[in-house]
């Protein structure tokens, strides 16, 4: 027996943010990415985090990335950078540049794709 899909209405929002990090050296995408899971796990905790959806795109050019999150966890998201100060053991700023609905918009505004 084949299940039916969730109907559009009744499925999850989601929001991508354009995230940049300033640090005074080069820093990976796997460790930035670490660096702001556990940010949002201090954060929100387990359950926020099983319910914002956190979900890291693999767009990383520049220093810049794209994450994927629950449209009610959006601030909360771009609130927990702030909490960010050190990536890779260098000291760092995470800051969100964008929040867009369509992924494909960020890339055309951010990373030059399409």
């Amino acid at each position: 027996m084949k299940l039916k899909p969730i109907l559009p209405s009744l499925r999850e929002k989601k929001r991508y943010i354009a995230f940049s990090v300033e640090s005074s050296s080069l820093v990976s995408f796997h460790e930035t990415r670490r660096e702001i899971e556990a940010s949002m796990q201090q954060f929100l905790g387990d359950f926020g985090m099983a319910q914002a959806g956190l979900f890291f795109m693999k767009d990383w050019h520049k220093q810049q990335g794209i994450l994927r999150v629950s449209s009610k966890y959006v601030d909360h998201a771009r609130a927990s950078f702030t909490f960010i100060e050190t990536v890779a053991g260098h000291k760092a700023q995470v800051s969100s540049l964008a929040v867009s609905g369509v992924v494909d918009t960020l890339r055309k505004g951010h990373f030059g794709e399409g």
